[in-house]
């Protein structure tokens, strides 16, 4: 199962008429970064994602959100990968 986070930065920024380029500078990172967080290639450090719930005035969780796609597998490693081939503890 693999696991992302999905946030709503474009849809708050959209909606408070806050331009990319206001965002970036607001929360001292470059433009591209907010396009790449937008499109969902970029996962943000907890700092960034601190500073955007501080911008728009909401807690973090209302903003990133931790979605599972079970239809993704991902290599198990270490213990769980050891539980699977019933070499568990």
């Amino acid at each position: 199962m693999r696991e992302y986070i999905k946030n709503e930065v474009e849809s708050l920024r959209s909606h408070s008429g806050t331009t990319q380029e206001d965002l970036a500078c607001n929360v001292n990172v470059s433009r591209q970064t907010i396009i790449a967080l937008e499109k969902g290639n970029y996962t943000p450090s907890v700092l960034l994602a601190l500073k955007i719930a501080l911008f728009f005035k909401m807690p973090v969780e209302k903003i990133f959100k931790i979605v599972y796609d079970p239809s993704i597998r991902t290599q198990a490693f270490g213990s769980e990968a050891q539980a699977r081939r019933g070499h568990g503890e």
